[in-house]
């Protein structure tokens, strides 16, 4: 006797709410905040869909609600961003003849991501039948040789700021801490001088300040740990907060006003042709931290990297990185000794 098989019925004749663009995005950013997502991370996701819904209603004017978004039309916007876009468009200080067109692959990725987690959240709360973003493919990107610092960069870079001078010290202070811990500048802007054990020489950083949101303790050197002293002492003569960074007013240092002291630094060391930014200092201490001998393991732990995959794309090496490293651990020395002058 043959058993007849139990088919699921699937249910053809669901329905999905018509949202309007603003409707979608509240509904996917409540979710989003449901999971426990930053702050600045929801402000991002609404800037960078802000840029998308601008784009949508000057170029396509016939799209009225989230459903008439298809894969095409997502095409279309990353073709615009690749060559139409201008760069710094509607930026108070960079007039429009300096704005460049076409954005970068990176910023392109960036914006296509937020759409992607966006579209991703409609479609598993079932508030769209189709993700037009699903089969959309991010840009793919050259690997950048050219994002660390060089050893005489580095010196360059550290001469300029004026010990003398609070603000000038202030800076050496944190450009000295970046290149020996790791620590992304939100990361070391928030510290406060609690969050530092001298006697081992620790910064704990909690799970709310780490983007990863685990707890990590980050290794300092006694050079470092003698400067973050005096910067403290510094402060309390003048200030009554236990942040470390500070403002010659007191203020917090936001994470923009210090990358243009970065910039402002990197420019008056004559340095070409590398953005100046919090970030290439963390990519220039991981490859140092690598060619100096420190395994990946303890470098993925020290950086607060979740995933080895990211970390790898922070200590790429250079050509001559690769030449030393050659030069100094090829099996062939062991074999071939070279010959001293000839007597």
């Amino acid at each position: 006797m043959s058993l007849k098989k139990r088919t699921k019925r699937i249910n053809t004749d669901k329905s999905y709410p018509q949202l309007t663009f603003e409707q979608a995005l509240d509904m996917a950013i409540s979710a989003k905040k449901a999971e426990g997502l930053r702050d600045r991370t929801i402000k991002d996701y609404e800037k960078h869909y802000g840029y998308f819904v601008m784009w949508l209603r000057e170029n396509h004017p016939e799209a009225v609600y989230i459903d008439d978004v298809t894969t095409a039309t997502l095409r279309d916007f990353v073709l615009y961003m690749k060559h139409d876009a201008r760069r710094y468009y509607g930026h108070k200080y960079i007039e429009s003849d300096k704005q460049r067109i076409g954005l970068t692959d990176t910023t392109i990725n960036i914006r296509l991501r937020t759409l992607k987690a966006l579209f991703n959240q409609l479609e598993r709360d079932e508030l769209i039948e189709i993700n037009p973003a699903g089969p959309v493919k991010l840009m793919r990107q050259d690997l950048d040789l050219t994002n660390g610092l060089t050893d005489e960069e580095v010196t360059a870079i550290l001469a300029q700021p004026d010990r003398r001078d609070f603000v000038g010290f202030r800076d050496y202070v944190a450009i000295c801490l970046m290149l020996d811990s790791g620590l992304r500048i939100s990361e070391m802007l928030s510290l406060r001088a609690a969050d530092i054990d001298f006697q081992t020489r620790f910064i704990t950083l909690p799970g709310d300040r780490n983007k990863n949101r685990k707890p990590r303790l980050v290794p300092i050197s006694a050079q470092v740990a003698k400067l973050l002293l005096q910067l403290i002492d510094e402060n309390r003569a003048h200030f009554t907060t236990d942040r470390l960074f500070l403002s010659c007013y007191g203020d917090p240092v936001t994470a923009n006003h210090f990358n243009k002291r970065l910039k402002y630094y990197g420019e008056k060391a004559g340095i070409e042709g590398k953005k100046m930014t919090a970030h290439v200092y963390r990519h220039t201490w991981a490859r140092s931290m690598v060619l100096n001998g420190a395994d990946l393991f303890t470098l993925q732990k020290m950086g607060g990297w979740q995933d080895v995959r990211t970390m790898r794309r922070y200590v790429q090496m250079d050509t001559r990185d690769v030449r030393l490293s050659h030069d100094q651990n090829t099996p062939i020395n062991k074999f071939i000794r070279k010959k001293g002058p000839q007597s």
